[in-house]
């Protein structure tokens, strides 16, 4: 099996659902997994694009065996570095028949398109370059014209190939153009390309997206003028935005680092990519990549397109967040306080450990940890406006007085300890719980929601909780 991306920028989310499948497939059947980057149009390379294929793909845990910088029996795997091969079998082809040299300048060409636009043909090649005499070709090749290499497509045949996902698919071969197999550059397109490398590397299914469904004929013809087995077609069904337009920039992100620096976890990214299109017959929607192995066939992968639903996407990353270790979600808590405006101060795990406790039922991204608790490590000096109208009047001062003398006396500091300070404090006040929860919720955290608020005084102790909330008795006014 084979990923083979064209080096055209980042790895699109289509992409990396394409690496997926095929690593999922070699690792089930204890196949090989290669890396090809199909770098022939050179004017759509970018610089860098490969480096960054190959960086999202191990961040995604998906090592190919081969590919470019690993040894390989099939390698050079960058096919600028093939162009000889190529030309070899476009020169193999011509011998043969089942190619031509076409001649036609591109001004020609222009104006051929041009003209069955208006008359409303399909925009296919009028061939005149097949009926050239081999004088006329001979005259051609001594004044070094420039050509292309075309596939002869038969007349007037049905070509006919089997993929795992659709059935059994046929095309007319009077649909199909006369391919252009080698460009005037000497670099090949992607049709001859492809079909060579695939055969040449023992490629046994070609997994791909369903954009090249309709290039497949093309294919079939070249490993027959070839006389080569066919290997296993599966087309992958499109991916589409929730209105079911196809998925695109326009309309939200699509490139693997996008959502990498958005603080999706990879595994919920791999996890959600993966039921885009496929599902495992059962309920089961959480996955491991492990599972995913385990589990995954191309017989399950649907027809229709999959419609990309970030709101599962998000189910998905929290799930994954939950679930790790302690000691995972604590290098994560750390690596996120080295990014925020709390790098190099210091805080003992013992303290991180208990946030995380606290937070994790409430956190989707890792950066939840610091942006919706920075309260756990530092002091509020702005307080929620809305929650103090509500919850803030002027007798508050004087109850959050008293419950901390009350919290001053404590022995001990865990939560079970502040909540018997609190109810103790409202009933010699006279006042219910929620009164005094809400103020010192508000005096300690500066918002209104969060974990419990027991559980936010014991991680921050009682020297730091009676700090906020004689701060807060003096910085928040009522009118």
């Amino acid at each position: 099996m084979r990923f083979a991306p064209s080096p055209t920028g980042y790895l699109h989310v289509g992409g990396l659902r394409t690496a997926l499948y095929n690593y999922l497939f070699a690792r089930k059947h204890h196949g090989t997994f290669i890396l090809r980057i199909e770098d022939t149009d050179r004017s759509r390379y970018v610089e860098g694009a490969v480096e960054g294929l190959i960086a999202m793909l191990r961040w995604a845990d998906l090592e190919f065996d081969e590919g470019p910088g690993k040894s390989g029996a099939f390698g050079p795997y960058v096919q600028s570095e093939r162009l000889a091969t190529y030309r070899s079998h476009g020169e193999e082809l011509l011998a043969a028949g089942h190619a031509y040299r076409c001649f036609c300048t591109p001004e020609r060409l222009d104006e051929m398109r041009r003209e069955r636009e208006k008359l409303k043909l399909p925009p296919k090649y009028d061939r005149r370059c097949l009926h050239l005499g081999s004088a006329e070709i001979r005259e051609h090749l001594d004044k070094g014209s420039p050509f292309i290499v075309r596939m002869k497509v038969p007349d007037s045949i049905t070509v006919r190939f089997h993929d795992i996902i659709r059935g059994d698919v046929e095309f007319s071969s009077d649909q199909l153009d006369d391919q252009v197999l080698m460009k005037s550059d000497g670099y090949p397109t992607y049709h001859l390309a492809n079909v060579v490398d695939d055969h040449l590397m023992n490629v046994t299914h070609v997994i791909r997206g369903e954009e090249w469904l309709s290039s497949t004929p093309k294919h079939v013809l070249l490993y027959k003028s070839f006389q080569w087995e066919l290997p296993e077609f599966a087309h992958l069904p499109l991916l589409l935005n929730p209105d079911r337009s196809k998925l695109s920039k326009r309309q939200g992100d699509v490139a693997v680092e996008e959502y990498r620096a958005k603080g999706y976890l990879k595994e919920a990214l791999v996890n959600f990519v993966a039921l885009l299109g496929w599902n495992p017959g059962t309920e089961q929607e959480y996955f491991q990549l492990e599972e995913l192995v385990g589990q995954f066939t191309l017989e399950r992968v649907n027809k229709a397109g999959a419609i990309f639903n970030v709101e599962k996407l998000n189910w998905l990353n929290a799930e994954h967040l939950r679930r790790k270790s302690d000691d995972e979600l604590l290098a994560i808590l750390r690596d996120e306080l080295t990014k925020s405006r709390f790098a190099g101060r210091t805080f003992s795990d013992a303290m991180l450990l208990r946030v995380i406790e606290a937070m994790k039922p409430r956190v989707s991204f890792p950066g939840d940890f610091v942006d919706q608790a920075s309260y756990f490590f530092e002091a509020p000096v702005v307080y929620d406006k809305d929650v103090v109208r509500k919850r803030w009047n002027h007798e508050t001062p004087a109850q959050l007085a008293k419950l901390a003398e009350e919290f001053s006396s404590l022995a001990g500091s865990s939560a079970s300890d502040y909540e018997a300070a609190l109810k103790k404090t409202a009933e010699q006040l006279g006042t219910g719980n929620g009164t005094l929860i809400h103020a010192v919720r508000l005096a300690i955290s500066g918002v209104g929601g969060g974990p419990g608020v027991y559980d936010i005084l014991s991680i921050l102790g009682k020297e730091e909780s009676l700090k906020r909330i004689q701060s807060a008795i003096e910085r928040i006014q009522v009118s």
